[in-house]
């Protein structure tokens, strides 16, 4: 199964640099940091049928840092919501596939995101209609490092405990990069595991890229009944490219045909 993963998550990476050049959009470097977390959970997690993607009782996935929205078209694709081809549509005026997502845009993308600090709010806001309706569906929400200087944040983390939203998972991308500079340079994240507990979540810390460390971690949801998860999840940005890994250049970058040449053989892609 992890090699299986580990397959799927290389070919992810590729389509992601191909559809970054075709549509000339950047954001690689953010694209690239949540890839495993997004595979992990579309592939051994989430209940979400690709062929009724509005099932009522479908779990939710919410993308709030929505400029990494590359990463989970390709995951989409790749599971079946809709033909892969579509991806060669990236960012192109007039089709299905933007750059910063839009509601229904294609099937199995629930929200518009990109204005970060409103995910993990709209994720509340299912998971207690949830609990209202008596439903089983989960739901989850990842963020990006930088989005946690958002006040709006905070505001949901102290309201999810209150309201003992258990059936809620929250992931923080933490790649260490914002987009003018170091997270931890900008704002005083850490520590953030023991940040999100004290206000009274489920708190985790764990490889970002470690399929069996993400994994283990939601096989054990929730592991504390009346409480939300966090995950704070360490990533590198620009992960599985090796002239990519950790340089902020790719937050803006767009790759050329030589880029995507050498990242398909790291990737071993054939």
């Amino acid at each position: 199964m992890l090699q299986d993963l580990h397959k799927i998550a290389a070919e992810i990476r590729y389509r992601i640099i191909e559809m970054s050049k075709i549509g000339k959009a950047p954001h690689l470097g953010s694209s690239l940091s949540c890839v495993d977390l997004i595979v992990a959970a579309y592939f051994n997690f989430l209940r979400i049928p690709p062929h009724d993607p509005l099932a009522p009782e479908r779990d939710r996935f919410f993308l709030s840092k929505g400029h990494a929205i590359s990463t989970l078209y390709a995951v989409l694709a790749k599971r079946g919501f809709f033909p892969e081809e579509l991806l060669q549509t990236f960012n192109r005026d007039g089709g299905s596939l933007p750059e910063h997502p839009t509601p229904r845009c294609v099937a199995g993308v629930e929200i518009a995101t990109g204005s970060l600090g409103h995910g993990l709010s709209i994720g509340i806001g299912h998971a207690l209609a949830a609990k209202i309706l008596n439903q089983s569906y989960r739901t989850m929400v990842l963020m990006s490092d930088g989005e946690c200087n958002e006040g709006s944040v905070w505001e949901a983390a102290l309201f999810a405990p209150a309201q003992k939203l258990d059936n809620l998972i929250a992931i923080v991308d933490f790649n260490k990069w914002q987009a003018t500079g170091r997270s931890e340079q900008i704002m005083q994240l850490s520590p953030l595991k023991e940040k999100w507990a004290s206000f009274g979540w489920q708190a985790y810390e764990l490889d970002g890229h470690s399929f069996d460390e993400i994994l283990h971690v939601f096989s054990n949801i929730p592991q504390s009944p009346g409480k939300p998860t966090a995950i704070i999840a360490h990533t590198v940005k620009g992960k599985g490219i090796s002239f990519m890994e950790d340089d902020n250049n790719w937050h803006y970058r767009i790759p050329t045909e030589d880029d995507l040449l050498k990242a398909k053989q790291e990737l071993g892609i054939h």
